[in-house]
């Protein structure tokens, strides 16, 4: 039913500082700049060779304002939303209906790129809570239009999404919706020792959507976390950071074997992020 992480939704209250932030974390330029005005919103949109990244801001007023405002008032900039991707939205209302959940009706979409002009439209189908436990989240169907594919041979730039990080109290829950509603692979299920609890590895689109147990909250929650972003080399990313006075930690093994790792501690809108190279 779920084909892909189709992309991640950040809230951010200044779009213009946010994106030149991330056009100096990711070493690539926007694709995309435009609006949704019966939503009051703006984004920025970047794109990658497996998912998309949208700095979302308000313009105006309309749901999308609010959504953007309250996120704001409750916490400042960040990760607020990850967005399913389907080649059949009506197939997946009428699976999600099947089995008892009360759905909004499917809606439509448009964006103008106020570069050049260029239109992209698409449909989306909201999630009740009952799927959604906490997280902002909603599948989406590409109908019109399409963003310019990601182009860089910068080693040193984020080529694509590696994983994003998702705390959950219920991982058997977390699981029957992730896996047995929404079609995604489950890849690893496995007990953690020295954390005392499971991590969960789901594969789509060759990103992973890592879930770890969280026991401390009270009744069912799942929040969005953080971000790793994969590079050619994190030796020149690390350097490149540096030189735009990005602060980075130094780069380290990371857990899964063959890896390298560094962790971006400035210009990323409060969203927590990792650098990651598979050598």
């Amino acid at each position: 039913m779920i084909k892909a992480l189709d992309h991640l939704i950040i809230a951010v209250s200044d779009i213009d500082s946010a994106e030149e932030n991330y056009t100096k974390v990711f070493g690539v330029n926007p694709v995309w700049r435009g609006e949704h005005k019966e939503l009051g919103t703006e984004n920025s949109l970047f794109n990658f060779q497996n998912t998309y990244f949208e700095l979302l801001a308000a313009k105006g007023d309309g749901l999308g304002a609010a959504l953007v405002n309250y996120y704001l008032q409750e916490s400042g900039d960040g990760l607020i939303g990850i967005v399913l991707g389907t080649e059949d939205i009506n197939k997946c209302y009428k699976v999600l209906q099947s089995k008892g959940y009360a759905l909004g009706e499917i809606s439509e979409g448009k964006g103008v790129n106020t570069k050049d002009g260029e239109i992209r439209k698409w449909k989306n189908l909201f999630l009740p809570a009952e799927l959604t436990r906490g997280i902002f989240a909603f599948i989406i169907q590409h109908t019109k239009g399409k963003l310019e594919d990601y182009k860089s041979d910068d080693k040193s730039a984020v080529n694509k999404l590696d994983h994003v990080v998702i705390q959950t109290n219920d991982p058997d829950g977390f699981t029957d919706i992730y896996k047995d509603i929404y079609g995604i692979r489950l890849a690893l299920d496995k007990h953690v020792e020295p954390w005392n609890s499971r991590m969960l590895f789901f594969r789509c689109n060759k990103t992973t959507i890592e879930v770890i147990e969280k026991k401390e909250e009270a009744g069912v929650v799942d929040k969005l976390w953080g971000l790793s972003w994969e590079v050619d080399s994190i030796k020149d990313a690390h350097k490149r950071l540096l030189k735009h006075g990005i602060e980075v930690t130094p780069i380290k093994k990371g857990i899964k074997e063959n890896t390298l790792v560094a962790t971006i501690k400035s210009h990323t809108n409060n969203v927590p992020t990792l650098l990651i190279e598979h050598l």
